[in-house]
């Protein structure tokens, strides 16, 4: 029985057709190679003169365990920082952590006076679980060590990442919870890729017509995960939505597109989080597809994302401990 497509928002629809994305193919085993090519020429690395934009920012490189960070600060800010550890999305496959600064920047830390520490993690299929997650783990872990030294508050860290970074996120939530440390403020989770099973009803709905589709889905975990994708003891570090207890992790926000292959995994994710007592925000955002935000920035709904993202670290930054 076929299904019907999601409702897609007509700003978004025409912001797909003028960038020829509109039934684009799947991404298979056999054009990988070929497509993490085309993304690292479509996400070229900012230089960190532009990162800095004209002296607002201090940008520093900086090596965690052998795991690549880059510290970007709002200049002249008195320390110590509240701290955004994010992990850039791209499947597991792709993207990097340069890339989303610009806008991260301008969207958050300047108006919030954060400190971001973008991850560098390795990729998919030349790192395979438990390698990436592993490594963030212990840059994460560097970082709060440090935290003095670097001028960031150690209290005051809120784990990020949007798609597979959102995934990679909530997972080192679960490791933090379960290894005793370190503590956490929050986890902003952006369209968070967290299921490697493709069993919903929206990665079947959006089959076909989502900008990142169940079949492209698979080949990323297919290639992140190895002989174990699908596998019926798969940890929750590989893929958060196999987790059983989510209780005690750090305040969540969650946001998803309803016409996105993730919006059901999302949903779930939230609603497993208030059945064993936490905080979970979740957004849903009515017509946007995976990506939404960046493929149509202008569009309405995209603006009332971003300014809910911001709304909620606001409150998390402001609540009292």
């Amino acid at each position: 029985m076929s299904l019907p497509p999601p409702y897609l928002d007509p700003e978004v629809r025409a912001a797909l057709a003028a960038r020829g994305l509109t039934g684009a193919p799947p991404l298979t085993p056999d054009g990988l190679a070929d497509w993490q090519r085309r993304d690292a020429l479509s996400r070229p690395r900012p230089t960190a003169a532009r990162v800095a934009d004209g002296g607002r920012f201090e940008v520093a490189e900086l090596s965690a365990g052998g795991t690549a960070l880059v510290s970007v600060r709002p200049a002249g800010a008195g320390g110590p920082l509240p701290v955004l550890f994010y992990l850039h999305g791209g499947g597991l496959i792709g993207g990097n952590a340069w890339s989303v600064l610009p806008r991260l920047l301008r969207e958050l830390a300047l108006p919030l006076g954060l400190a971001v520490l973008s991850v560098e993690y390795p990729l998919a299929p030349a790192a395979r679980y438990p390698e990436p997650v592993e490594a963030c783990y212990a840059a994460l872990r560097w970082v709060v060590e440090r935290a003095e030294c670097l001028g960031l508050d150690a209290r005051c860290v809120v784990l990020g990442g949007k798609s597979a970074g959102g995934g990679l996120a909530a997972a080192l939530a679960l490791l933090a919870r379960d290894r005793g440390g370190p503590g956490l403020l929050g986890q902003l989770l952006l369209s968070p890729m967290l299921d490697d099973r493709g069993e919903t009803f929206s990665s079947r709905q959006a089959d076909g017509h989502d900008t990142w589709d169940r079949g492209s889905n698979a080949t990323a975990w297919q290639a992140a995960l190895g002989g174990r994708y699908g596998a019926p003891d798969l940890p929750p570090y590989a893929a958060p939505a196999r987790a059983t207890d989510l209780a005690g992790l750090p305040p969540a926000y969650l946001e998803v597109g309803s016409a996105e292959t993730f919006r059901d995994e999302a949903v779930g994710y939230a609603d497993a989080i208030w059945r064993c007592g936490g905080a979970a925000e979740l957004h849903v955002w009515p017509g946007a597809c995976h990506g939404f935000d960046t493929l149509a920035p202008g569009a309405a709904v995209s603006r009332a994302a971003r300014e809910a993202r911001l709304r909620w670290l606001e409150r998390l930054l402001a609540a009292p401990e």
